[in-house]
Order: structure tokens, then sequence, then C-alpha cells
């Protein structure tokens, strides 16, 4: 996927409305209040199914090649997201993680960002949230990206 198809995606994500129910896609989840789309995980540029992160194997040349390629596309996303929005709040996950190892229960869409990402970049637009999600593997090079349009406030 290019970097203009993320953004093509991004601004439909932006554009639709939300489903009065949990929908899943090739790309992601809808639900009442949220859609969000995996844009690149490191199995789909191995030429592997995706299974999530790491289950594809390979030389480990290869694995920092598509985490390297990973990383470039959060870039490049993140860089025409900030020109067109102006600069992101960057968010650390750290204590809501802390909260969710405490038992707390995060509600959707914030789950998943909470519990594979470090940080997130954060964009308030018009009346939704946009956050653009780097989840890194902790063991190995693995990495995806991802998008979230919300109206529902971050943790």
């Amino acid at each position: 996927m290019t970097t203009a198809h993320h953004l093509r995606l991004v601004d439909g994500m932006r554009a639709r409305e939300f489903p009065a129910e949990r929908v899943v896609s090739g790309s992601g989840v809808s639900g009442p209040g949220f859609h969000t789309a995996y844009l690149y995980a490191e199995e789909e540029q191995g030429g592997e199914e995706y299974e999530g992160f790491g289950h594809g194997e390979g030389d480990a040349a290869e694995e920092v090649g598509r985490r390297s390629q990973g990383l470039a596309a959060h870039d490049a996303l993140l860089t025409l997201l900030t020109l067109r929005w102006g600069p992101p709040q960057a968010v650390s996950l750290w204590s809501a993680q802390e909260r969710m190892a405490a038992g707390e229960v995060m509600a959707e869409p914030w789950a998943g960002p909470v519990a594979s990402g470090e940080y997130l970049q954060l964009w308030r637009v018009q009346d939704r949230w946009v956050a653009l999600v780097l989840h890194e593997q902790v063991e190995g090079p693995g990495c995806e990206l991802s998008v979230l349009v919300t109206e529902i406030d971050p943790p």
C-alpha cells in the first residue's frame, strides 16, 4: 500500500458514519464511535500470509528490512498528516498500559493501541480523534502500523 493509498483510507474513515454494531473488515474493525485499519504489517511485505506480530520466518536481514519499511511507512504518513493538520500530540501509552495491567478494562477502540503500542500520534480534527499507532514487536524486528478514527476520547 502506498502513502497516497493510506491518505485516501484515512480520509474515507473520517468521512464514513460509524456503524451501530461492531463490524470486522479485511483491514480493520469498526464499531459504535470508531473505525480502525491496519495500514502496514511486516508480514505482508514479506509475501507471507498475515498472522499478526512476528509469525513469519525469514533471515534476520530480511526481517530488519521489513521493519525498516514499516518505520518508513509510519514516518511518511506522519509527515503528510502533520502537513495537513499541524503537529500531533505524541501520547505515551505507558500509564494506560499500567492501568490495564492492574485490571482496568480499556474500552474499544483504545484497548488495541494501548496493549501493543508504546505511543501514538494524535490529532483532533473537527469532532473526531485521528491516531496513528506504530505497534512494535517486543521480541524481534516486527512492526505494524494502524490508524484509528474515533469520537471517543483517549484514555
